[in-house]
């Protein structure tokens, strides 16, 4: 028989065609859909018609050298879309015979490659028609294959190769795409692979910039509104229904199984639309200790598959021994506190990540999220000693983990904040699509600074990567009355319980819009609201108490404090207590009532040596004749935080220049305070668990000017505090400096103006205690002026 010169790119049997420069099946004319593996499989099975096609040249020929899937389940599921296509059956097949053991083999009659519909080569077909009937094909067993057939299967294996090349996807992902990572199975028996290497895993592909996972907050919102409890295990067919309902690209599931002594694990990506495969993985460790190895491998080769660069591949590759622990015993307790920390809350995961940092005392990542939940519950000294261990490990950590732990080293260590900025602003460059960093910019950095743009511009940033992140809302709210924009700052909160979010920070922002309104029924409905909330109780009842304070209510307000102390204590948030009881010890000074004042403080510096409450006791006493303790406490606060922002810019010059006002030496006290100026418009609270003292520098450099007769200049200072009523909000200092202003009118000789401040004070203050110290002094220059 002649050669054919140009071999068909058709094959034809039964009913079927496969058109091989397309790389499409049809039956009867009508297109049947098979694509990707199941095609490839059937081209190479028609390249070998009644030959054994072994399992090992169809991993070697399909999936290729390189590629370790987990190739028994992989082709299982290939070859069962394949019968399902030619409407086959393994039980009685006509086209694709098993062959136990070995492989598989074609067995239909097929036509000549050089015909549409002609019959095949009459050596092939004659031992075929006179086996059996036509509907019944035998297997086709050739003695010698035509010289055409070796022509044909040249041309076939290029169109095996151009298939595999058109229908591969390429890249399987974009860098706009999401993933959601289920749980994975666990065959072993052993149980501390539960929860240990989805965990694992998940940090592995949080160090790709290209990769973007499905954030533990939209995961929990989607669990909430498919009626399941947020801490619910992550089932492949769960993880599937939550990577739909996302508009994800692709959910990743995972197995681990023994063999022998052995360790068997898979790893798959599916399209989960589709159900596509986008990838399927196999790894083995010889031992227990070598599984977390054989992790970091697969999450690599995924990510090279998934279309990120080798570059970046390599550039942030950090084995997850190295990354993380090489315990699975700690990885175990670590993945424990990710789970508590998302279904009950900071405190609640604590002692898990406490218990990771005890098997492993040299876990990085560990300690770092142990002083997180730490600093959430205000133990601040805690929280700088893990980060301080943290940071002395972070070679021991991921990359997107040694940007955390930089942030927080100079967040809650030294106290830098323009060097926790730069990190945040670094980690924002490197990880594009992360929330973190803009997060962190938005809250405790940029706003301390007073750069309130900014942080209304990262928060938006942050809200546009990761809608679903509750504290995006409640920073961009800040941000927004922090630049008096009060009504924004509500439609903040709204947009985020639009979404069924919730935060105890939300309360808060909503008391403070409420007080700004001067709206008491709403203040004392979230007040209400808030009677059972361990995070709350405390700091609402605290705010109270500013509130009746801040129209010189003052004993009411006394009661409130006593009251947010004792909440504070119950809670075991000594930090917390003591900062209340020195902002009450600031109020009492400010107001005159220097023995209250000492008594407050002392009670602050007895609970705590924390930062804000040594620096709210210092003040209560300089401003109350107590000028030694007061120095001495200074002192301690330079020896201590040399490098702290807030310390070296607004503590220190507010407390000297105070000092050297007592003295009077305002020339002093003004230079001093020169030094406060770049951040004195900075919002205090970004890490506060009761005292706030925001604008302090400004109303204290106010005080020296009308000490030293400098009424024009004083006058602006106490008008700039009432400009910034978003930041001051109700600190006792918006009050008073109604007060001060109308002094600094009636020393400058402005009757009428003066007159008119102090009719506005009296009128804010209208149901006062009459014993209050300041508000005597305020009636009788009031009557002077009449």
């Amino acid at each position: 028989m002649a050669i054919p010169s140009q071999p068909s790119v058709y094959v034809a049997f039964g009913p079927f065609k496969v058109d091989k420069a397309s790389c499409e099946l049809f039956k009867s004319g009508v297109r049947v859909r098979l694509n990707g593996q199941p095609f490839r499989i059937l081209l190479l099975l028609l390249e070998h018609p009644g030959e054994v096609v072994t399992r090992e040249q169809l991993r070697e020929q399909i999936w290729g050298s390189e590629t370790f899937v987990d190739f028994e389940h992989s082709l299982n599921v290939a070859i069962n879309k394949l019968r399902r296509a030619l409407r086959d059956s393994p039980g009685k097949p006509r086209y694709i015979e098993t062959e136990p053991g070995r492989g598989y083999r074609f067995i239909a009659s097929i036509q000549a490659p050089d015909s549409d519909a002609g019959p095949a080569p009459s050596s092939l077909v004659e031992k075929s028609e006179a086996a059996v009937p036509a509907e019944e094909p035998q297997a086709i067993r050739p003695e010698r294959r035509p010289r055409w057939i070796l022509v044909g299967a040249s041309l076939g294996i290029v169109a095996i190769v151009g298939c595999a090349f058109l229908l591969r996807p390429a890249p399987a992902l974009t860098a706009k795409d999401t993933i959601v990572v289920a749980d994975f199975r666990n065959a072993t028996g052993d149980p501390v692979f539960d929860g240990t290497l989805r965990q694992g895993l998940t940090i592995e592909l949080e160090q790709s910039p290209f990769i973007t996972l499905i954030s533990e907050e939209r995961m929990r919102k989607v669990l909430s509104l498919m009626g399941r409890p947020v801490d619910s295990r992550l089932t492949p067919e769960l993880a599937s229904e939550i990577c739909e309902r996302t508009g994800s690209a692709a959910v990743l599931e995972g197995s681990i199984a023994r063999l022998g002594t052995q360790y068997v694990l898979g790893l798959s990506a599916k399209n989960c639309r589709t159900g596509d495969t986008l990838d399927n993985q196999q790894a083995q460790a010889a031992r227990k200790e070598d599984v977390l190895g054989a992790l970091t491998e697969m999450a690599a080769k995924f990510r090279k598959r998934a279309g990120e660069s080798l570059a970046t591949i390599s550039r942030h590759s950090t084995p997850l021994s190295e990354a993380t622990t090489p315990s699975l015993e700690a990885l175990k307790a670590f993945s424990n506190g990710s789970s508590v920390l998302i279904a009950h809350g900071h405190v609640a995961a604590s002692p898990w990540f406490k218990r990771a940092t005890e098997i492993d005392p040299e876990f990085a990542t560990a300690y770092a999220w142990l002083g997180r939940t730490y600093s959430a519950a205000g133990e601040h000294a805690a929280a700088a000693e893990c980060s301080r261990r943290a940071w002395q490990l972070r070679n021991r950590a991921s990359d997107p983990e040694r940007f955390y732990i930089d942030f927080s080293y100079h967040r809650f260590v030294t106290g830098n904040l323009e060097k926790a900025m730069r990190v945040c602003e670094l980690w924002a460059q490197a990880y594009p699509r992360d929330p973190f960093p803009h997060g962190f910019l938005a809250s405790s950095a940029a706003t301390a600074l007073g750069k309130f743009e900014k942080a209304e511009d990262e928060s938006n940033k942050s809200i546009a990567l990761s809608p679903d992140r509750a504290m995006a809302y409640a920073n961009l709210a800040n941000a927004y009355r922090f630049q008096n924009r009060f009504t924004e700052a509500e439609r903040a909160i709204e947009r985020a319980m639009d979404r069924k979010l919730a935060l105890p920070d939300f309360q808060i922002s909503r008391f403070y819009s409420a007080f700004l309104k001067n709206d008491a029924t709403e203040m004392e409905r979230i007040a209400a609201l808030s009677q059972d909330d361990p995070e709350l109780q405390d700091l609402i009842c605290d705010q109270q108490g500013l509130v009746l304070a801040y129209h010189g209510r003052l004993r009411q307000a006394r009661t409130m404090s006593r009251r947010a102390v004792d909440l504070a204590r119950q809670s075991e948030n000594p930090e917390s207590a003591a900062q209340h009881e020195a902002g009450a010890a600031v109020r009492e000074a400010l107001f005159g009532s220097r023995a209250q004042a000492h008594e407050y403080a002392l009670a602050a510096l007895k609970t705590s040596n924390g930062r804000d409450a040594v620096y709210g006791a210092a003040i209560a006493l300089a401003l109350s004749n107590g000028d030694s303790m007061a120095e001495a406490l200074a002192d301690d606060l330079e020896k201590r935080y040399p490098e702290d922002t807030l310390v070296r810019f607004n503590y220190l010059p507010t407390l000297r220049a105070i000092l050297a006002a007592s003295h009077r030496d305002f020339s002093k006290g003004i230079e001093l305070l020169e030094t406060a100026a770049p951040y004195e418009l900075g919002w205090q609270g970004c890490c506060s668990v009761g005292f706030v003292p925001s604008l302090y520098p400004i109303y204290v450099r106010g005080l020296v000017y009308q000490a030293a007769h400098r009424d024009r200049e004083a006058a602006a200072e106490f008008q700039k505090v009432l400009d910034h009523r978003g930041i001051v909000v109700t600190d006792p200092i918006g009050a008073l400096s109604r007060l001060q202003l109308a002094r600094a009118h009636a020393s400058s000789g402005n009757r009428e103006r003066a007159k008119a401040g102090y009719e506005d004070f009296l009128a804010l203050w209208r149901e006062a205690d009459s014993d209050i110290p300041i508000l005597q002094e305020a009636k009788a220059e009031y009557a002077k002026l009449l």
